[in-house]
């Protein structure tokens, strides 16, 4: 029993039990708490009491509070300690990983002549933290896209320069929008800063303007994002979609939008953003789907209070971005080699991408995917899907870690799945779809 795990007879007790019951794996993600009376009444304390541990705990991120539905354990808490359900069951023979989100490897650049790229000498301290080079290339990237990029950082990936945008302009309890269904390593990092996620439908074009009109009218703080290869359903903004956004974006010009283009030109489709005119924005841009995800280095461009708030914390923190990184960057960035890669990479995606959409489709199975490496199909019990899935020789994502509000789906990434296969998995979820007593999951 959940309560049994709980001890303390003050607030600061209950907290530290909480935790030490969740690192101890006690009390697993998603597992539900007892309710403020209940557990109140077990510990012979004021509900007051127990009621301000466990805002106490959501504001570490460590729980999620789901109105009437009551208190659980966050599904990824920022805990020191590997989680079981922060992993994938282990690889299995026959069965085929559509879960993961990787990149396929075989559409990544050769490491070795990167690697002969990185400097001879040592950086020191007073050296400058970002590579003028790769500024350089990293500048006129951007502006090829139109965004303004004459202030620019390193970070170490997508989610480094996102945590790093709210942390220096948010506090706990501020409200963030975000895509519904949304990234789930975004939700954990929105709900371990102690904000609270606003969820925003979206559809294949992006966040629609009427929920995001609404969800500004609970005074948020920041926007999230994602232009293109939305993880999870391969949505991306069109340009009336954007142009749409940004009328009731207009609205709220002191809102902080970050956009997250973590795919960038392997997404398949060419960027259209947010940020043109804003005063407080930023764009981040990962590296590391396409070079590899062991680069942990993105480009982040943004407007001066900004950027000058995310360098600030840098200087008293990490400083910077390894330069051996930004020197594999930089070869990257202008190798022939590389740009014949990545061109083959997008097709290739694409491709897989489009195979599984029209094999659905076929089937009468609704589907989405504008873009990216996932393909998000929505179903009555996603859970059972997987099951089944799994049984069949497909390992997929169900969707509740990636939805707030919205409806139950599946996730497959086809990033590293050979068209001629997709018929095969289509088959596979059409048949729980519609086969024998499934049929009323359609």
């Amino acid at each position: 029993m959940v309560q049994i795990a709980i001890r303390g007879d003050s607030l600061v007790k209950i907290v530290a039990s909480i935790e030490a019951a969740i690192r101890a794996g006690r009390l697993a993600p998603g597992e539900r708490l007892p309710s403020v009376r209940g557990l109140a009444k077990h510990l012979e304390l004021s509900p007051a009491t127990v009621a301000g541990a466990y805002r106490q705990l959501q504001r570490r991120g460590l729980v999620v509070t789901e109105g009437r539905r009551g208190t659980m354990v966050s599904h990824r808490p920022p805990l020191p300690l590997p989680l079981p359900g922060d992993f994938l069951p282990e690889a299995v023979e026959g069965v085929r990983d559509c879960a993961s989100g990787n990149p396929d490897p075989a559409l990544l650049p050769d490491i070795g002549p990167a690697l002969g790229a990185v400097r001879r000498r040592h950086m020191l301290y007073d050296d400058d933290p970002n590579d003028r080079t790769l500024v350089d290339l990293a500048r006129a990237q951007f502006e090829a896209d139109g965004v303004a990029a004459e202030r620019m950082c390193m970070v170490n990936g997508s989610l480094d320069g996102i945590e790093r945008a709210l942390s220096e302009s948010l506090v706990g309890g501020d409200r963030v929008v975000v895509e519904d269904p949304c990234f789930t390593g975004v939700l954990d990092l929105v709900r371990a800063r102690g904000l609270v996620p606003v969820p925003v439908a979206v559809d294949d074009a992006g966040m629609l303007p009427e929920p995001l009109a609404k969800a500004l009218a609970m005074k948020p703080k920041a926007l999230l994002v994602t232009p293109r290869a939305q993880n999870p359903t391969g949505a991306a903004l069109t340009a009336d979609r954007a142009a749409a956004l940004r009328v009731v974006l207009s609205e709220v010009p002191e809102l902080l939008v970050i956009e997250d283009d973590y795919e960038g030109a392997i997404s398949g489709v060419p960027y259209v953003g947010l940020c043109e005119g804003r005063r407080r924005w930023t764009v981040v841009r990962s590296l590391s789907k396409s070079f590899g995800p062991d680069l942990r280095l993105a480009l982040l461009a943004g407007d001066e209070v900004t950027l000058a708030h995310i360098q600030g914390r840098q200087v008293l923190g990490m400083r910077w971005v390894s330069h051996w990184l930004q020197d594999m960057a930089v070869h990257f960035l202008q190798s022939d080699e590389t740009k014949r890669v990545l061109e083959r990479a997008a097709e290739t995606y694409a491709r897989r991408r489009r195979a599984l959409l029209e094999a659905l489709a076929e089937r009468g199975v609704r589907a989405h995917g504008r873009s990216g490496f996932n393909v998000w199909v929505p179903v009555p019990d996603e859970a059972i899907m997987a099951q089944h899935l799994l049984q069949a020789g497909w390992l997929v994502r169900p969707g509740q870690r990636y939805r707030l509000a919205s409806a139950p789906a599946i996730r497959v990434t086809t990033a590293a799945l050979p068209a001629a296969e997709a018929v095969c998995l289509a088959d596979a979820i059409a048949a729980v779809l519609h086969g024998g007593a499934r049929r009323s999951l359609v």
